[in-house]
C-alpha cells in the first residue's frame, strides 16, 4: 500500500509589522516630489513549524509609514490561527474588505501579507518561490533606475552603469521646458551609446496636452518607453497621448489589480505593463495580471521589489526588463545579486529574503 500523504498545511501562528526608515544610496528626484529615504514595513509572518515568511512594503513617504505599519498590523491578526494557503487566505480577506474598498494603503497591507504567506509557504515546501510556482531561475535583463538629477549627472550615473553590464537605463524627466527634457535625453544618449535603451519617466507630471506636445518631439530620440507621461488614473488621456504618440507608453505601477491593468489595456492606454508588486496584490495579483498581459500579448516588466519580483518575472511569459533599484538593501542580509545586468531569483527556499537585525535596530522608527 503507498504511504497517504497529509493534507494539512501549517498554520499561521503571529504577523507582525515593524517600521524602519531606510537609507537611499542617493535621493530620487522626480518631477512629482523628492523621495529622500525608503520608509519600509517589514512583515513576518511566522507559522507552527517555525518557518517565518518575510515581505516588505513601501511608503514612499515618511508620512504615511505609521498608518501603513498599522494596517498591516491589523488586517494581519485576522490570518492568526489560519491555515497558510495563500491564494485562499488572499481571497478570503479581499471579500471581506469588498465593501469599505481597498484601493491605496489596503491595497498595500494586503499585497505585503500576499507575498509573506508565499514566501512562507514556498519554504515550507523546501523551494525558491520561482520553482513552487513551476519555473526555474533564470538571468533576467534589468535596467538600471535613476532621478531628475540634471544632463551632467545623469550622463555620469548612466555611463557608469553601462560599464556595469545593464544594456537600459532609466531617468525621470518632466523639467519645466520641453527643450531641458530633450537636453538631457541627448546628453544620456551621447554618453551611453547607441546599443543601450534609454527609458524615460515622467512620473505623471504633464496635462494630456503638454504630453502630447512633449511625446510627440520625443518621438525622434529612440527611446525604449515614456512612462506615466499624466495622471495614472487618466485612462482616457493616456488612451489619447498613446494613439498620438510613436514610443511605447508604459503604465501599471500606480494600478491597483489585475482588473485596473485589463481595463488599461482594453482602452489602448499603454503598450507596455509594469504591475507593482504591492499595489497589484501581491503574488497572487502579479500571476492573475500576467496571464492577462500574456493574453494581450504585452511586455511585462516589475516597479520595485526586485527581490521578490526575480521570481514572479521568471515565471512571467512576456516578461520585460527587472527594475533595479535597491530599497531594501540597507535592511537586507544578503541583497540581490547583479551581475553583467542582470538578475536572479535566489536558490534560498522562499524569496531568499533574510532580514539584518542589526541595521533594522538602526533605522527602525
Amino acid at each position: 500500500m503507498p504511504q497517504s500523504m497529509s493534507t494539512s498545511a501549517a498554520r499561521i501562528v503571529r504577523v507582525s509589522a515593524r517600521p524602519v526608515n531606510a537609507p537611499l544610496s542617493r535621493p530620487l528626484r522626480t518631477a512629482s516630489g523628492v523621495m529622500e529615504s525608503a520608509p519600509l514595513v517589514l512583515v513576518d509572518l511566522e507559522t507552527d513549524t517555525g518557518l517565518t515568511g518575510h515581505a516588505y512594503a513601501f511608503a514612499y513617504t515618511p508620512v504615511l509609514l505609521g498608518a501603513l505599519t498599522q494596517a498591516t498590523r491589523d488586517v494581519g491578526h485576522l490570518l492568526e490561527g489560519q491555515e497558510l494557503l495563500p491564494h485562499a487566505l488572499t481571497q478570503a480577506l479581499r471579500a471581506r474588505f469588498r465593501l469599505a474598498g481597498t484601493p491605496g494603503l489596503l491595497d498595500m497591507a494586503l499585497g505585503a501579507l500576499d507575498i509573506a504567506a508565499w514566501d512562507a509557504h514556498a519554504k515550507s515546501a523546501g523551494l525558491p518561490l520561482v520553482r513552487l510556482l513551476g519555473g526555474q531561475a533564470i538571468d533576467l535583463p534589468a535596467y538600471a533606475s535613476f532621478g531628475m538629477d540634471g544632463a551632467d549627472d545623469l550622463s555620469r550615473a548612466c555611463a557608469m552603469a553601462v560599464q556595469q553590464g545593464f544594456g537600459a537605463v532609466k531617468i525621470k524627466i518632466g523639467y519645466p521646458t520641453v527643450a531641458e527634457d530633450l537636453a538631457v535625453v541627448r546628453a544620456v544618449k551621447r554618453a551611453i551609446g547607441t546599443d543601450v535603451a534609454l527609458l524615460i519617466d515622467y512620473n505623471q507630471s504633464l496635462s494630456v496636452p503638454d504630453a502630447v506636445h512633449r511625446c510627440g518631439l520625443l518621438d525622434g530620440e529612440g527611446l525604449g518607453w515614456i512612462e506615466e507621461p499624466t495622471r495614472y488614473d487618466d485612462t482616457v488621456g493616456h488612451a489619447r497621448i498613446a494613439a498620438e504618440t510613436k514610443t511605447a507608453l508604459q503604465l501599471g505601477e500606480n494600478l491597483w489589480g489585475p482588473s485596473a491593468i485589463a481595463e488599461s489595456l482594453a482602452a489602448g492606454a499603454s503598450d507596455l505593463m509594469m504591475p507593482d508588486l504591492i499595489k497589484v496584490g501581491g503574488v497572487s495579483g502579479w500571476l492573475a495580471a500576467s496571464a492577462v498581459c500574456q493574453a494581450a500579448r504585452i511586455p511585462v516588466s516589475n516597479h520595485f521589489f526586485q527581490e521578490a519580483s526575480v521570481h514572479l518575472m521568471a515565471v512571467t511569459p512576456t516578461a520585460h526588463f527587472v527594475e533595479y533599484f535597491d530599497l531594501a538593501g540597507p535592511v537586507l542580509r544578503t541583497p540581490l545579486r547583479l551581475r553583467d545586468g542582470k538578475v536572479r531569483a535566489s536558490d534560498e527556499p522562499g524569496l531568499g529574503l533574510a532580514w539584518n537585525e542589526e541595521a533594522i535596530a538602526r533605522y527602525a522608527v
